[in-house]
């Protein structure tokens, strides 16, 4: 992804997402559910990655960049939010949008996480998706449609997000 791309998602960002507090605490429910678009991305080691290695779990997929505070802001609880859902064969993945994985790693001492870090150096996989701001966050059921789509920072603990997301690996 080119700079000039990157900048103007930023300003996107800042202007849709600015303010003190989380955006809105709710999913937003996909009655179609689409089918997702597959990816093939490496994660923070090299390792390849892909939709179909998630097949018959609760995936959540969150796009983030480190230079975005809503997306900083929302990971402490993202990480909290993935240790409670993986009690219930759900996965939290975040893709990062654009980024050297340096500025990454620079990042992530900061803010250590354990959460399934995948690359999307060119914005291919975020286009795919229909990202056009970040963060986004995507919840695919397990049978890899997209049942709950959230744009903008969510606070990924709270209950009235994680149950809904749980549920879903309930369905089967």
């Amino acid at each position: 992804m080119n700079r000039s791309a990157l900048a103007y998602i930023g300003l996107l960002t800042l202007f849709l997402f600015s303010g003190n507090s989380l955006a809105a605490s709710t999913l937003t429910p996909l009655d179609d559910r689409p089918p997702a678009p597959d990816f093939s991305l490496t994660d923070m080691d090299g390792n390849p990655v892909s939709l179909g290695d998630f097949r018959g779990q609760v995936l959540v997929v969150n796009f983030w960049a480190t230079w975005c505070p809503p997306c900083r802001k929302e990971m402490p609880s993202i990480e909290k939010g993935a240790r409670w859902l993986a009690r219930f064969n759900s996965r939290f993945i975040a893709i990062n949008m654009g980024e050297k994985p340096a500025a990454i790693q620079r990042y992530l001492k900061k803010q250590p996480l354990d959460l399934q870090i995948l690359l999307d150096p060119d914005g291919k996989t975020a286009a795919d998706w229909g990202v056009q701001g970040l963060p986004v966050t995507f919840v695919v059921d397990p049978e890899g449609r997209i049942a709950y789509k959230a744009i903008g920072a969510r606070e990924w603990d709270d209950p009235k997000l994680l149950v809904p997301i749980r549920s879903l690996g309930a369905e089967q």
